[in-house]
């Protein structure tokens, strides 16, 4: 088929799961082929030859790899509806700036938390975790969503971090809710919207309080 598209992931993938909001957002169908990553398939290493991991998707028989590259290839592909770039150049890149920053520093020291041991190494990821949301949430500000009043770009790279909230709660023993509110209630926010709820692992909207 022309317009054929395929999703290759794994259901805990917080990344897979960016993909998914992406094509929800603009109402694509799609078939979605779960991975299992511990006897990865021919058609994901033949399409991820070069990193062999989730999330893939093929769209046309032509495959994208990298969530936030597939994100950005949905937005451009699909333009007529729910935007999530800013055509603002500068904006744009702001909007890129801190997708990359969730990608290269949240996620990195969020491992930290719950591979290290209870030592210094821990407490310094704690520390350092709880300082990386309330510079996202001062960048949140008090807009409804990160690039204004609309839902976009950087919501989609982040907000799918909230299936693990709870995992990074358990082994740091702290709260979000408590240290970030409005990174809490953004995030309210956002699983309102059906795109959102129907990508996300389930029990992230029982454990927010909003079922």
């Amino acid at each position: 088929m022309a317009d054929e598209i395929v999703l290759l992931s794994t259901w805990p993938s917080m990344f897979g799961m960016r993909v998914g909001v992406a094509l929800a957002e603009k109402g694509l169908k799609y078939e979605y082929r779960e991975e299992d990553l511990r006897n990865k398939s021919p058609l994901l290493l033949n399409m991820n030859p070069v990193h062999k991991k989730i999330p893939v998707l093929i769209h046309s028989g032509k495959p994208i790899s990298e969530s936030m590259i597939i994100v950005e290839y949905i937005d451009g592909v699909w333009n007529h509806k729910s935007p999530l770039l800013p055509t603002d150049p500068y904006q744009r890149a702001q909007a890129r700036f801190w997708a990359d920053y969730v990608d290269k520093k949240l996620y990195d020291i969020g491992k930290k938390i719950i591979w290290s041991t209870k030592g210094e190494e821990h407490e310094t990821g704690k520390k350092e975790f709880i300082e990386c949301l309330k510079l996202l949430e001062r960048e949140l500000g008090d807009k409804p969503y990160f690039g204004g009043e609309n839902f976009g770009f950087v919501d989609v790279s982040l907000v799918t971090f909230s299936c693990w909230f709870h995992t990074f709660e358990s082994y740091g023993n702290f709260s979000i809710e408590t240290e970030c509110p409005k990174l809490i209630a953004w995030t309210r926010r956002c699983l309102e919207k059906e795109s959102v709820s129907s990508s996300l692992a389930s029990g992230v909207r029982k454990r927010l309080g909003i079922e």
